[in-house]
């Protein structure tokens, strides 16, 4: 017997751990990401810890709220791997979210990360749609309110105050990524062809065509 259950819980370990999906763990107490580096790998090549500083690990400035001034009436201050080396593998990332009056986080999605967010100023009408029927979880949001986006999920944020909101959100991974959903589809380089958009989206080709100039001027 104990041979087969062995087999049976390795073949268990098999199946089920890549349903845990994420960021690589790290091997070693920190691996602060050398930026300057040319060397491509799944994440960023390990700064010699012998020059590592406490500067690696500190980032200033999310006291300051972003820019709003623009289409969508928002911003969003990431502070990820790039810009904070010593989160290298080690798989969290934040960002500060700031909305003017009806601000907008358009339908997006993290290939990579879950997030987390909470609202520290105002009200923000957020939500999300699941893989299963295309259903729709929404939630009006207030200060101190917590709410989660599943991994890969499309999902959005709305500021419908009348004044401006601020949130911050943890995601985990160290290189979320972004896709807004209507940017990659009229804003894909080189373009989907219009054919394929309008029959997907029952459009004709002219209005297909309006909607590629916008969000090609946008890019």
């Amino acid at each position: 017997m104990a041979p087969s259950f062995l087999f049976l819980s390795l073949f268990a370990l098999l199946v089920i751990s890549p349903a845990f999906g994420s960021d690589p763990s790290q091997l070693q107490d920190f691996c602060v990401a050398d930026n300057s580096s040319q060397v491509f790998v799944n994440g960023f090549v390990c700064k010699n810890p012998n020059v590592v500083t406490v500067n690696d690990f500190f980032f200033s400035g999310l006291d300051k709220a972003g820019n709003t001034n623009n289409k969508l009436g928002s911003s969003v201050t990431a502070v990820a791997a790039n810009n904070l080396p010593g989160l290298n593998t080690l798989g969290i990332s934040l960002a500060r979210l700031d909305f003017a009056p009806g601000g907008l986080v358009p339908p997006h999605y993290h290939p990579r990360a879950t997030e987390i967010l909470v609202v520290l100023e105002g009200t923000l009408y957020v939500g999300f749609v699941s893989s299963t029927n295309n259903q729709l979880f929404t939630k009006v949001l207030n200060k101190g309110d917590v709410f989660v986006f599943p991994q890969g999920l499309v999902h959005f944020q709305y500021n419908q105050g009348w004044t401006n909101a601020v949130a911050l959100s943890g995601l985990s991974s160290q290189n979320p990524g972004v896709v807004f959903v209507a940017n990659a589809v009229f804003g894909a380089n080189p373009p989907i062809s219009d054919d394929v958009l309008a029959k997907a989206f029952q459009l004709d080709k002219k209005t297909i065509d309006w909607l590629q100039a916008q969000f090609t001027a946008a890019n």
